[in-house]
C-alpha cells in the first residue's frame, strides 16, 4: 500500500517525509481542491525532502474546463516544475460536456514529457467514469487516476471504485483513491476495494480539517496498518 499526503507548504511536506508518506502532491488553496503551488515552495521541498513531490497544475478552481489562455499557463507551469526538478504533475482538463478534454490532455502531456503524470479529481466531474478510464488508458503518460468514484467521499463509492480497480488491472494506470478516507477505515475500504494507493488531506491533519496542520500521528499510525 501506497500513501500520498497532500502538502501545501515546506513544514507539511517535511513532516509527510519523515513520518512515513510515500509520496506528496504539492499544493496551495486546498480548501479550494489544490491549485498551483509557488515556484519557491516546489523548489524547496525538490531540495530538502526526500520523497517524490508530484505538482498540482491547476491555474484556478472555477471549472475543469480550460481555454488557451489558461492552457498557455499551465503549460508554462509545468515547464517550472521539470526545471526545478519535481517528478511529477498533477493535472486534469474536461469538456463542457464533461467528458475528458483530449485535446488539452495532449497539449498538457506534450509540455510534461519525461515526469509522471497523475489525471486529477476533475475525474469525479466526468458523465462517465468508465468511458473516461477507457480514454485514459490511450495515454501511457498518464500514470495515476486519483479519484473518489463519483462521490463526495471514497467511502461512499466502494463498488465503483472496486470496479475501476479491476479496469485498470494489468494496465500502465492505477486508481489512486482519495477523499474523506480516514486512519480507522481504510482496512476495510482497501479490502473491499482492492486499491494499493491512498491519498490522504484533511484525514491526516489536525482534527480533519483541511486548514489546520499535519498530524506526524495520523501519517504514522496509517503506515503501521500495511507494514
Amino acid at each position: 500500500m501506497r500513501l500520498e499526503v497532500i502538502a501545501t507548504d515546506l513544514t507539511d511536506a517535511k513532516l509527510a517525509d519523515q513520518h512515513g508518506a510515500d509520496r506528496i502532491e504539492l499544493v496551495t488553496g486546498m480548501a479550494e481542491g489544490g491549485l498551483t503551488p509557488s515556484h519557491g515552495l516546489i523548489e524547496e521541498v525538490v531540495e530538502r525532502v526526500s520523497i517524490p513531490a508530484y505538482v498540482m497544475i491547476r491555474p484556478h478552481s472555477r471549472s475543469f474546463c480550460y481555454n488557451r489562455d489558461d492552457l498557455d499557463t499551465m503549460i508554462k507551469d509545468i515547464h517550472a516544475v521539470k526545471r526545478l526538478g519535481a517528478p511529477g504533475v498533477v493535472l486534469g482538463a474536461l469538456t463542457e460536456e464533461k467528458t475528458i478534454d483530449e485535446a488539452a490532455l495532449q497539449s498538457l502531456l506534450e509540455a510534461a514529457e519525461g515526469l509522471d503524470v497523475t489525471f486529477h479529481r476533475a475525474f469525479d466531474e466526468v458523465k462517465d467514469q468508465e468511458a473516461a478510464l477507457e480514454t485514459l488508458l490511450c495515454y501511457p503518460q498518464v500514470t495515476r487516476v486519483l479519484t473518489s468514484g463519483g462521490k463526495k467521499s471514497a467511502l461512499d463509492a466502494v463498488p465503483q471504485l472496486a470496479k475501476l480497480v479491476r479496469m485498470t488491472r494489468g494496465t500502465h494506470l492505477t486508481i489512486l483513491a482519495g477523499s474523506g478516507l480516514t486512519v480507522e477505515s481504510l482496512p476495510a475500504f482497501v479490502e473491499q476495494t482492492g486499491v494499493l494507493e491512498v491519498h490522504f488531506g484533511s484525514g491526516v491533519r489536525v482534527n480533519g480539517k483541511s486548514l489546520e496542520p499535519i498530524d506526524p500521528a495520523k501519517i504514522t499510525e496509517l503506515k503501521a496498518l500495511f507494514g
